[in-house]
């Protein structure tokens, strides 16, 4: 876990967490993941990402084609990455190049010691099925094999991304972290790691659960594991705890069942509000 201030962006503090990573460790992460700078850090590490590709990076996979490495004004529109070859459909190298401004939480020395330029493989696949908010996702790899990591390979590595954002409904619903209630920064800091802590106990009963019944981690109830463990005694033997069934094709849409109530949101403090009664 990385703590840091509100609105700071999360490569930020992304490559402190590179330490716990090991040499040939694939990072997954969204588009806010897939930059140079991460990719070149990745790289320099003999570690690898998947990452979608940002949304203001223009993809071609026309071969052959021109590109705006300059950053020229009568080129506007094209890639900005050079085509290298083409791996398949919508599967190909080509060469980022470094931008000519740093990010502003790296330092000069960190940003220099980079290499000019970064062959990374892109590729593009479809999700098949309606009501779908993403049609097509555009994928940026340091994998370059396509033998040994072909693309319907990293679709479905890419897929298994989606685990993070349940994982944040545990923390957030089931354990109520969606709403903090601390004042202090220091207050802050430490009901967000005590948050980690029991959630991390959660976890380990799931692993062993998992194990015991032989099943995947990933199946085994969050809430369920989380209820056994608070009402747990001591020297308790570990307990079956509910397998969740696999559910295909399951997607809500991004709207809100209950209705809010009819009255203004407080955005000043309660002391300067209007009492309702004299």
């Amino acid at each position: 876990m990385e703590l840091a201030p509100l609105r700071t962006h999360d490569q930020a503090h992304t490559s402190r967490l590179h330490s716990i990573m090991k040499g040939g460790d694939i990072l997954l992460g969204d588009r806010g993941f897939a930059s140079f700078v991460h990719l070149a850090l990745l790289s320099k590490g003999k570690m690898h990402g998947v990452f979608r590709v940002h949304q203001k990076q223009i993809v071609s996979f026309r071969p052959r084609r021109r590109c705006n490495i300059t950053n020229k004004v009568h080129l506007k529109g094209r890639p900005r990455s050079r085509w290298i070859c083409s791996l398949g459909t919508k599967d190909q190298l080509v060469e980022y190049f470094k931008p000519t401004s740093k990010p502003k939480w790296m330092d000069d020395e960190a940003y220099s010691a980079l290499p000019a330029s970064l062959v990374v493989r892109e590729m593009s696949y479809k999700i098949p099925g309606q009501n779908k908010r993403t049609k097509v996702i555009t994928l940026v790899t340091t994998l370059l094999n396509p033998e040994k990591y072909s693309a319907s390979s990293l679709a479905k590595l890419y897929e298994s991304r989606w685990q993070v954002e349940t994982n944040f409904r545990h923390l957030k619903i089931a354990m109520a972290m969606d709403v903090l209630h601390c004042k202090t920064v220091k207050g802050i800091c430490k009901e967000l790691h005590a948050f980690i802590l029991i959630y991390n106990l959660v976890r380990l009963v799931m692993l062993k659960s998992a194990k015991q019944q032989k099943v995947s981690v990933h199946k085994i109830s969050f809430l369920d594991a989380l209820t056994w463990l608070r009402f747990a005694k001591t020297h308790t033997n570990m307990p079956t705890l509910k397998v969740n069934p696999l559910r295909l094709n399951r997607c809500y849409p991004r709207t809100r069942k209950r209705r809010p109530k009819n009255f203004p949101l407080m955005n000043i403090p309660r002391s300067f509000l209007p009492k309702p009664f004299p």
